[in-house]
């Protein structure tokens, strides 16, 4: 029976990995990415020259059997994604699941994820939090958001640089723009920034500089004393 190793990549900077995580990919037989050529980049800068295989969103129901025969047959396999941790916003937890039903051990490494240092660096209550991720594009958006209306733990949004204001300002909306919230891009890169402040002084910022990269939204839960 082999073993499935989930392995956290970098989100920025490419010195961002754990030795083990070097060591599991290079003695896998076999490298599950969600995009070949993005972790061909890392893989190379690393000399890792394990067989690559595409597993994303588009293709993981198909690929799903095949990777489970490999598993059975004693291959080991470590998943990747583009950036952080597989299965937090990213593919892996079907692939897990499956794995989990037919007795195959899983393994996940500690390592990069996106919002962990987005919230520490934020200033908001960390001690309690709920991660709500991509928020539905369309369907649902309005409906989620009126459900987290009440929440008092800090809440912890993915975004992209095309939508980000529009959600700063149904944020505004929804929670009040006197609501703290943190806004952290491009984490672990060179142009890593944060802006901090109440919803209506960030939807300001944002207004005069164009928002760039990938964006992770730290918002403040409603207040015991409200």
């Amino acid at each position: 029976m082999g073993m499935l190793y989930i392995v956290p990549t970098p989100v920025g900077n490419l010195e961002d990995i754990t030795l083990r995580a070097i060591r599991v990919l290079k003695e896998a037989d076999l490298i599950l990415a969600e995009d070949t050529r993005t972790s061909s980049v890392l893989l190379k800068h690393y000399e890792i020259k394990n067989a690559l295989l595409s597993h994303h969103k588009f293709n993981e129901h198909q690929s799903v059997n095949n990777v489970i025969e490999r598993l059975n047959a004693g291959q080991t396999i470590a998943l990747i994604s583009d950036a952080g941790t597989p299965g937090i916003s990213d593919p892996g937890f079907l692939l897990v699941r499956e794995c989990i039903r037919n007795g195959i051990e899983v393994q996940c490494l500690p390592g990069a994820t996106a919002f962990v240092p987005a919230l520490v660096s934020s200033g908001l209550p960390d001690d309690r939090f709920c991660f709500e991720g991509f928020l539905p594009q369309k369907k649902g958006r309005q409906t989620r958001l009126n459900s987290l209306k009440d929440e008092k733990r800090t809440m912890i949004f993915y975004e992209s640089p095309f939508r980000v204001l529009k959600t700063l300002t149904q944020f505004s909306e929804v929670f009040g723009p006197e609501r703290p919230v943190s806004v952290c891009r491009e984490i672990s890169k060179i142009h890593e920034e944060s802006v901090r402040g109440t919803l209506s002084e960030v939807i300001e910022h944002f207004k005069k500089n164009e928002p760039r990269g990938e964006f992770v939204i730290v918002l403040g839960g409603l207040s015991e004393e409200k």
